[in-house]
């Protein structure tokens, strides 16, 4: 971050324009990631046109979870799956071989560098030169309509800002609120990290101004641009987080002396309600066509942008890099990828609702894939399901078993967000939507915030009953109690919101990732018998995992506090 504040203001003015995809036109098409230019300054700032591109650069920091870290997704250092690919830097996380020098997930800089873009937005957006439009009388609409859009992308710059501090503050804690476009002679010795309170005050506070500025919907042509709801949904995010175990339990830093950079002050009931008014304000705009929708694998196909659900995501151009990426190791251009672990698989309930440990479940050990939760089907691929044109071999000596190179260790595919319908060997593309904030998420948020501050309430059943029926599973029991609906909501997490980058953050801020991240990363190892060509499935240790409290928060990285000496590191690092 600091190294890039450093650069000489007249160089990033001058020359470091960014052209990206014009979000704003919905064009499915990149351009070079960046691109030099030579205009000056007031030619830059002035130019309608470079200034709706300069946006796209702010837009162009969000971080797409697909291929992310080393090749593989996120939930590759979470208990969801393993990466196959042993050389991916995803591995660190599992082993522990992660600090303040060598982070696989370091957004630091990225995120910085979008802040950056976005103060540097908000100051010169009102340079913008529509004297054309303005000294015409017969362009005064267009004139009116220029201001009006300008105007409304300032609050979509404000947005993205928030959103770059939230993916800060979930990571480490406190950190430095830079909200002004700084000064080429500032002293970055002395910089300092706001306390969590400032920094979860800040973000919640600039959702609330942003949502007053922007649309509550975007158009299918301009799906991507923040909106009111997406504004609200962040809100609901970033309040859930600050009211959980982690940021409200400074103990666990083992007499960390600066605990208000990793925890809030005040009280924690008002926290939880403040999370959960959060949420209702976003559920509330259901009557402007926010709902869940009727299939949950659509909402991961190639043509989700039409789904009703999606608040706020983060649209790819063409490609197949994921699918060559997922795709099971027998077909021709497939690496395996992020593979499901089993103990995401156990976690799926029978299809009558029980865990499959339960005295009366249907789960049979023998077809353990039948008669369960859809969305296990939806979210994994198992053994001898259909994938694009055959059964699925990860039995040993099959297709797309062991002993083949890079073949799953787990015994499973991923099939959420994976286009199956893709010739790899053809070239063939489709686009990729990233969900970021999805209306699911949001009812899960409100549940999880009223069973801590008012258990009981009927709403907690009656949203997590939404996402439950939308699925095809039964309703919850009745007669909860709040200990026992805390689980089931955290449960309706896992599955429901499966590799989407959430597992990871929940069980840190639930403090419970010291037992979860340190247990055995487990999977099936799976023999057809010949006579018969049935299966036998035997659960196996994949990978024994490590996990210290001093994970539970990233290290601020150790370049930036040899810039910024002022920077407190984080607990135990």
């Amino acid at each position: 971050m600091f190294k890039y504040q450093r650069m000489k203001r007249q160089i990033i003015r001058f020359l470091n324009i960014v052209l990206l995809l014009s979000l704003l036109a919905g064009c499915e098409e990149y351009l070079d990631p960046q691109v030099i230019t030579y205009e000056t300054y007031d030619q830059v700032t002035t130019s309608y046109n470079y200034t709706k591109q300069r946006l796209s650069s702010v837009y162009s920091e969000i971080q797409p979870g697909f291929v992310r870290v080393g090749g593989a997704m996120l939930a590759s250092a979470s208990d969801e799956a393993e990466h196959t690919l042993e050389t991916s830097a995803i591995h660190q996380f599992n082993i522990g071989s992660w600090n303040a020098y060598s982070n696989p997930d370091n957004v630091w800089a990225q995120y910085y560098r979008g802040i950056y873009k976005a103060n540097q937005f908000m100051v010169s957006a009102d340079s913008v030169d529509l004297d054309r439009y303005k000294l015409d009388p017969a362009e005064q609409e267009t004139y009116e309509n220029r201001l009006e859009e300008i105007e409304g992308w300032k609050y979509e710059a404000r947005f993205l800002r928030a959103l770059f501090y939230f993916e800060l503050v979930k990571r480490y804690g406190g950190v430095p609120i830079i909200d002004s476009a700084g000064s080429i002679d500032q002293d970055f010795s002395l910089v300092r990290r706001n306390t969590m309170d400032e920094c979860v005050r800040f973000i919640a506070d600039e959702c609330d101004a942003c949502a007053i500025g922007l649309p509550i919907r975007h158009g299918l042509a301009e799906q991507g641009r923040a909106t009111r709801g997406a504004a609200l949904a962040l809100k609901s995010r970033m309040l859930l987080y600050a009211a959980s175990d982690l940021f409200n339990t400074p103990s666990w830093s083992s007499g960390y002396s600066n605990p208000e950079l990793i925890s809030l002050s005040g009280d924690r009931q008002a926290h939880w309600q403040e999370a959960a008014d959060a949420a209702k304000a976003v559920i509330d705009l259901a009557a402007a066509g926010y709902k869940l929708s009727s299939n949950y694998r659509d909402l991961f196909g190639p043509a989700n942008t039409r789904e009703s659900e999606i608040i706020f995501s983060h649209r790819a151009g063409n490609s197949n890099n994921f699918e060559q990426a997922n795709f099971p190791i027998g077909y021709k251009l497939g690496n395996s990828g992020t593979t499901p672990s089993q103990n995401l698989v156990e976690a799926y309930e029978d299809r009558f609702g029980l865990p499959i440990t339960d005295p009366g479940t249907v789960y049979d050990p023998e077809d353990p894939y039948s008669n369960r939760d859809p969305r296990l089907r939806a979210t994994i691929v198992t053994n001898n399901s259909m994938f694009y044109n055959r059964p699925v071999e990860s039995f040993i000596g099959g297709l797309d078993g062991p002993p083949i190179a890079q073949a799953t260790r787990t015994g499973y595919y991923l099939n959420k967000y994976v286009n199956q319908g893709l010739d790899l060997e053809t070239g063939q593309t489709s686009v990729h939507n990233w969900i970021i904030l999805r209306f699911a998420e949001i009812y899960l948020n409100y549940a999880e915030a009223l069973n801590e501050y008012d258990p009981g309430n009927s709403d907690i059943a009656r949203y997590i009953n939404e996402i439950r029926d939308r699925a095809g599973m039964p309703d919850l029991p009745g007669g909860l109690s709040q200990d026992e609906m805390r689980e089931r909501i955290r449960h309706e997490r896992r599955i429901e919101l499966a590799f989407e980058e959430h597992r990871i953050w929940d069980v840190r801020r639930w403090m419970i990732a010291q037992d979860v991240l340190s247990s055995p990363l487990e999977g099936v190892q799976i023999t057809r018998n010949p006579a018969d060509s049935t299966f036998t499935y035997q659960k196996i240790i994949v990978e024994n995992r490590v996990f210290r409290p001093a994970m539970y928060l990233y290290p601020i990285p150790q370049s930036e506090i040899a810039i910024a000496s002022g920077l407190i590191q984080n607990p135990l690092w």
